[in-house]
């Protein structure tokens, strides 16, 4: 099945919060891959080792079917920190997101319920600030056309989301381009309608995002 595209951070950003005399900072990142996620946290801790703690959840893929997910309380009473963290993010539907908030102990405990809703409207703060864009995943195509149909195919482009056409003259004009997933079926069956059934197809490439 195609991958499906869905919303990623389009920009990092940092929102802060005094509760208690604590301070609680949250930090949200786009991340393509788990391993970027851990990279980022470990980033924290290291360039804020003086902070109590780091809590953090991610989710990487699309929001809909992902199983990269994680979270940590990271010293904090277990359930009050990563879980609503993740809670919160699981229902905005965004993917490719880490959020960590960096938490300096102020002195005043808040209770297990004042730090889950701490954490978690941490999280929602962000997120209403957060701006979005759509991932959008490609499947790549390589074919050839006879210079009579250049034309015709170049009208028939324009009603396709592509990206990276790239087009070498020899004999025969060799296409490479790549197509949204979600329209590579029709378009491929339109460039065989196009071609009056006859489409050379140079060879079969793996999609990508």
């Amino acid at each position: 099945m195609p991958l499906q595209s869905y919303n990623v951070p389009s920009s990092a950003i940092e929102v802060e919060e005094i509760l208690k005399g604590s301070q609680f900072i949250t930090r949200v990142q786009n991340v393509s891959t788990s391993k970027d996620a851990k990279a980022f946290i470990k980033a924290l801790k290291t360039s804020f080792p003086e902070a109590s703690h780091h809590c953090w959840a991610y989710i990487v893929g699309n929001p809909n079917s992902t199983t990269l997910i994680g979270c940590s309380d990271d010293g904090e009473p277990s359930g009050t920190a990563g879980k609503p963290m993740l809670h919160v993010l699981k229902h905005a539907m965004i993917g490719d997101i880490v959020i960590v908030i960096t938490r300096y102990f102020g002195g005043t405990k808040l209770g297990t319920g004042g730090l889950a809703r701490a954490y978690g409207g941490g999280v929602k703060r962000a997120l209403e600030k957060l701006t979005t864009e759509e991932k959008i995943h490609y499947t790549k195509l390589a074919f050839y056309l006879d210079y009579s149909q250049q034309k015709d195919f170049e009208h028939l482009l324009e009603t396709y989301q592509s990206d990276n056409l790239v087009v070498n003259y020899s004999s025969k004009l060799e296409v490479s381009i790549e197509l949204a997933n979600s329209e590579t079926a029709e378009f491929k069956q339109a460039l065989i309608n196009l071609c009056k059934g006859d489409v050379e197809w140079i060879k079969k490439i793996n999609n990508i995002n």
